[in-house]
């Protein structure tokens, strides 16, 4: 049993590779309220066909067969999907998953705690809503009665004092849908970034001994950054919501790919050369929800 097991653990809810699923084998998990399925005794996944009692979890589960030779377990942001081989047993699939069901558990658990955190970051655009911005919260203004030099918008340096946050004016009407407010918003955050991010390549690269030569904002949803050995560069321009300590430790980690393409111990050696905490801050980068949009 033990050969026939491999673990992933998804946190972006990517689509699977595999084939499209056969037919269910056996019926169908009976759907059970949304609040229910969010309480720490149960996590039931929307496509489940099985389920299982882990400790005094009720865990229903997807389950697929397809062209592999291990029993595979997925947590994502549905919950467990289980895929077995085609001559697999289902006694033998069931007896996997109670076999791991302390690893399944904590991972179901963390992954329910991790989309609370980020629900409860989520972003609705409208005249005072707040963002982070360098890690400290921005407040929204809609400001129609000014152009901001044709820019659209503005930060107020003279505000942000003491318990006040610092306001980001915004040439909306005051009657600016979400969305307007929300792509005027980005706008300006995609400046500060472009800006922000050269400043600090131009400060690490030197340091690391490297050079840079393009640099682009990106948008992935599965990486904050990635280099190649020409010597471009791409950031993710919503790193800016974070302090400057953690987009130094992004930026520092793409330039030294530039040295040592890989994650080898060489690799942390050269990071670690003009950031000592980067532990520290690669924590942090994984662990701060990011407001979602």
């Amino acid at each position: 049993m033990r050969g026939l097991l491999q673990f992933t653990l998804d946190l972006f809810d990517a689509p699977a590779a595999e084939p499209s699923p056969p037919p269910p084998e056996g019926p169908r998990v009976p759907a059970i309220p949304l609040a229910d399925a969010l309480t720490p005794a149960s996590f039931v996944h929307p496509r489940a066909t099985r389920e299982v009692l882990l400790a005094d979890a009720r865990v229903a589960y997807e389950f697929t067969r397809g062209k592999r030779r291990t029993i595979g377990f997925v947590v994502g942001a549905e919950g467990l999907s289980v895929r077995a081989p085609r001559w697999v047993a289902l006694r033998d699939v069931d007896a996997a998953v109670k076999e791991k069901g302390d690893w399944i558990l904590r991972k179901l658990a963390e992954t329910q705690q991790r989309h609370a955190r980020l629900e409860s970051a989520r972003i609705e655009w409208a005249d005072g809503v707040c963002f982070p911005f360098l890690g400290q919260q921005v407040s929204v203004r809609l400001d129609p009665h000014h152009a901001f030099d044709g820019i659209g918008a503005v930060l107020d340096a003279g505000v942000g004092h003491g318990d006040e946050a610092p306001v980001l004016r915004l040439a909306l009407a005051r009657n600016a849908s979400a969305a307007q407010i929300r792509d005027a918003a980005q706008a300006w955050l995609m400046r500060q970034a472009r800006r922000i991010f050269i400043e600090r390549l131009d400060h690490f690269a030197p340091r690391l001994g490297v050079a840079w030569h393009k640099l682009s904002l990106s948008n992935a949803s599965t990486r904050w950054g990635s280099a190649s050995a020409d010597g471009a560069i791409r950031l993710h321009w919503r790193l800016v919501h974070f302090r400057m300590s953690v987009i130094d430790y992004v930026v520092a980690h793409e330039l030294s790919h530039l040295r040592v393409m890989d994650h080898s111990p060489r690799f942390w050696e050269t990071v670690e050369s003009v950031l000592p905490d980067y532990q520290q801050l690669r924590r942090q980068l994984k662990d701060e929800p990011v407001p979602r949009w």
